[in-house]
């Protein structure tokens, strides 16, 4: 991944899934919300993770 990713310390991939590098999960450290990102060639999209009731996870 490039752009913020690389050189912000705010944002730490903490997981990749599938045998393509084409989904991560993303933490933001200052608030510790969760984000799904998936990236596939020139496309891609972000969303928070959320739980059964709807709200965002969050890591501590």
């Amino acid at each position: 991944m490039g752009g913020i990713y690389m050189g912000s310390r705010r944002f730490e991939i903490t997981e990749t899934a599938g045998s393509v590098k084409g989904f991560y999960v993303v933490v933001d450290r200052e608030t510790g919300v969760n984000y799904l990102v998936a990236k596939f060639g020139t496309g891609g999209g972000i969303c928070p993770l959320i739980d059964k009731d709807g709200k965002p996870i969050i890591s501590e």
